[in-house]
């Protein structure tokens, strides 16, 4: 099977497509934040901490993609069911035409 993830010119070879949109935090704005808060670059439980925020809004991101995800789905299964009510709808209204058109025949047989 042929890998997704292929690469258009020479120099993407160096860059990981598995991580295109994983956020980043600067050196300069981790150090900011650990002055901001008296603790060191080196604090692990600031650094727990940031890691805590980082995945809470990958669970963000997950909760709209999964509320987008059955939308999509929800969507979908409604235009289903009216396309089936339409198709079944214009036989009808064909039926009902030819109907019309036989009572009409007849009529016009009759003279009235």
């Amino acid at each position: 099977m042929k890998d997704k993830r292929t690469y258009n010119k020479l120099k993407e070879h160096g860059e990981d497509m598995s991580h295109e949109n994983e956020s980043k935090i600067s050196m300069d704005q981790f150090i900011r934040m650990a002055d901001n808060e008296d603790r060191g670059p080196s604090d692990l439980t600031l650094m727990a901490e940031l890691h805590q925020k980082e995945i809470w809004e990958w669970k963000q991101k997950e909760s709209e993609y999964i509320q987008t995800k059955n939308l999509l789905d929800g969507s979908k299964r409604i235009i289903a069911e009216l396309s089936s009510k339409i198709v079944d709808l214009k036989k009808d209204n064909q039926y009902l035409v030819e109907k019309v058109e036989t009572y009409r025949e007849q009529l016009r047989k009759a003279g009235l």
